[in-house]
């Protein structure tokens, strides 16, 4: 065989050398087992042979050796070489020559990394998070996910085990014996010991057996993932659901962060309840914990999904403040009632909708050449007339937007149908809606609202961007509130200034807001008993979700003592000094990669309280998008 051309074998996977030192270069290797070699070795973990007497050698004036608690700190890479005695890089070893030259140089690929002295080398082959080791680090993880996912695809197609002929004959005998079958066809071991190689009344392969197996991987599966969480802390996510038997359910999936400082969600299961009370949600937790001996005491928040409310999700509880409260306000309930009523008539069919468009591009091609709006590379977007959602109330303000908008264009549509439409029903409700657009008190309300939700729809988008955490979600909390607070008192002569500007050019009569005759002038009405009534509403129902008792709750710092928060303070001013000076924190993105860099470089021992706090941080399920994700993951699973 030549040296350029690839060594076909066939390998035993449990014949792989665990010693890197004795490893071949995949690459050399048949390309169709290429794949399986990658995979073994990720399984297999690291070669760390923990109780090996690591042997001293002369490093400039001193003797050095292999530190054995360097395995602690990069538990999931580094190996060493008995038979080389020096140390590798297992992520490194698989993707060689993806990645190039390391961090560090070749060394924890080649010949080895032996100078014992240069600890720090350690890290610097680590290096930033776009360093060639993070980039083999994620194809790693990418390899083995694909094959998890190959795993799932039976569950994710909702395939069932059994066939519906499962005869010897069968040309589809289910698929737990086809699978069997197929690992028989590939590994000579299994094949000796199933099917025709096995005693008769001992095949395994009963429908009984079936379901014995699925359990029994089931709490294996569910008994490391407990054994992982070990003593943490962690979170509880649950999404009810029912079965094809109409029987209510709930799936469970836990939150937590793995000795490795990384974000890890774990399904545990399904459990049948009586209904979806949370009464009845919480007495099937404590059945479920109490099976698992998981403790309350470490459980750091809940998410909740299917009876309209998320427990500690920050989104779902400004939707609720917000929308809910404001719809309270009997004006701004008949104003919602309204948008609603003129959506289903201007879009009831396409014909409308579309003569509403070509009203509107009409309106804007005018606006144009009037001057009243500017032209350029992404301006005056088509825009539709969106329809609210039930409780998000971005989706309410995106509605508000479009209605002013397209006011006129929208009016020129009702005019339309109120003088064309086929019955007089239709006449009517078109002419009813048509005058109550056209007052003051409407867009006085239009404008309010939108500018109260306005203001707080950047607030809604970053809660629910996947992974908001807690800190940054409370700050924004408290911007929000003091926005408010700071349109209830500055804001009036604004707002006044924009409705009165949009019903002069709408043609819309403004009522006289100051009389010096009358006592109770036409601004009391609106100014107190709807501009400052709607803000304080608002601001109220904030307050009380997000008073500074349940600020701190929801910051964890509950979980501190006294004394863990003077020593806390003290402890964060000597870590910010330490970031500051270290290299390795410099490229971080986010604070799920700060977990896992400062358990990387033995930081999280340092700065135990620092670390516990970033963990906690990391718990708490606070934006929809990563809620959402996991409960939109489960359903794969509830079939």
């Amino acid at each position: 065989m030549s040296g350029n051309s690839k060594e076909k074998v066939s390998l035993n996977l449990h014949d792989l050398p665990r010693d890197p030192g004795l490893r071949t270069v995949i690459s050399k290797l048949d390309p169709n087992i290429q794949d399986e070699v990658w995979r073994a070795y990720l399984q297999m973990g690291p070669f760390q042979p923990q109780s090996h007497d690591f042997p001293t050698r002369l490093l400039g004036e001193k003797s050095r050796r292999f530190v054995r608690s360097w395995f602690d700190n990069y538990p999931d890479w580094l190996e060493y070489s008995i038979i080389k005695e020096v140390a590798f890089c297992l992520y490194c070893y698989v993707f060689r020559e993806e990645n190039g030259s390391q961090g560090a140089g070749p060394c924890f690929t080649g010949e080895g990394f032996i100078n014992w002295k240069k600890k720090e080398m350690l890290r610097q082959h680590v290096g930033g998070v776009n360093n060639a080791h993070n980039i083999a680090r994620r194809r790693c993880e990418s390899l083995m996910n694909q094959k998890a996912h190959g795993v799932l695809t039976l569950f994710n197609c909702c395939l069932a085990f059994r066939g519906n002929n499962e005869s010897q004959s069968s040309d589809n005998r289910g698929n737990f014996l086809e699978l069997l079958q197929f690992l028989a066809d590939h590994n000579e071991e299994i094949k000796g010991v199933i099917f025709n190689s096995a005693p008769a009344n001992l095949q395994m392969t009963s429908p009984d057996i079936q379901k014995q197996i699925v359990s029994v991987c089931s709490a294996e599966t569910s008994r490391a993932i407990i054994k992982e969480i070990g003593d943490s802390l962690f979170s509880v996510m649950i999404d009810k659901s029912r079965d094809i038997s109409k029987k209510e359910q709930m799936a469970i999936v836990l939150r937590y962060v793995d000795k490795r400082g990384h974000m890890v969600e774990r399904f545990i299961g399904i459990e049948h309840v009586i209904d979806t009370k949370a009464i009845s949600l919480k007495a099937s937790l404590d059945t479920v914990f109490a099976r698992h001996g998981l403790s309350m005491s470490s459980m750091r928040g809940q998410g909740y999904d299917g009876a309209t409310y998320y427990i500690h999700c920050f989104a779902h509880q400004l939707q609720l403040a917000l929308v809910s409260v404001a719809k309270k306000h009997q004006e701004v309930n008949d104003l919602f009632n309204l948008v609603a009523k003129v959506i289903n008539i201007v879009a009831a069919s396409s014909k409308r909708y579309e003569i509403l468009k070509e009203k509107h591009a009409i309106a804007v091609i005018e606006a144009l050449k009037t001057g009243e709006l500017k032209s350029g590379q992404g301006m005056n977007k088509e825009i539709t007339l969106k329809r609210s959602g039930y409780t998000r109330w971005s989706s309410h303000y995106g509605t508000l937007i479009s209605i002013i908008t397209m006011f006129s264009s929208i009016i020129d549509v009702l005019e339309i149908i109120a003088n064309d439409a086929s019955n007089s029903e239709q006449r009517f409700e078109a002419n009813s809606t048509l005058k109550f657009m056209q007052t003051f008190d409407f867009v006085f309300t239009l404008y309010l609202m939108k500018n109260v939700l306005g203001f707080a729809n950047e607030l809604a988008q970053a809660l629910q961007r996947k992974d908001q955490y807690i800190v940054n979600s409370m700050k924004l909390v408290s911007i929000c509130k003091l926005g408010l607070q700071r349109m209830r008192e500055h804001g009036w002569n604004s707002l006044l200034s924009q409705v009165s500007s949009f019903c002069e050019k709408h043609f819309i009569s403004v009522p006289v807001m100051e009389n010096i005759a009358q006592e109770i002038t036409n601004m009391h009405p609106y100014r107190i008993d709807l501009f400052c009534a709607i803000l304080d509403m608002q601001l109220q129902e904030l307050n009380s979700r997000f008073n500074e008792v349940n600020t701190e709750l929801l910051l964890c710092l509950d979980y501190f003592s006294q004394v863990d928060l003077m020593a806390l303070d003290t402890q964060l001013d000597v870590y910010i000094m330490d970031m500051q000076s270290s290299v390795e924190f410099s490229e971080l993105n986010g604070i799920g990669d700060l977990a896992q860099k400062m358990v990387e470089t033995n930081k999280h021992k340092v700065f135990s309280l620092v670390y516990l706090l970033v963990t906690l941080s990391l718990l708490l399920p606070v934006a929809t998008a990563t809620v959402e994700r996991v409960f939109s993951t489960m359903n794969y699973v509830k079939n």
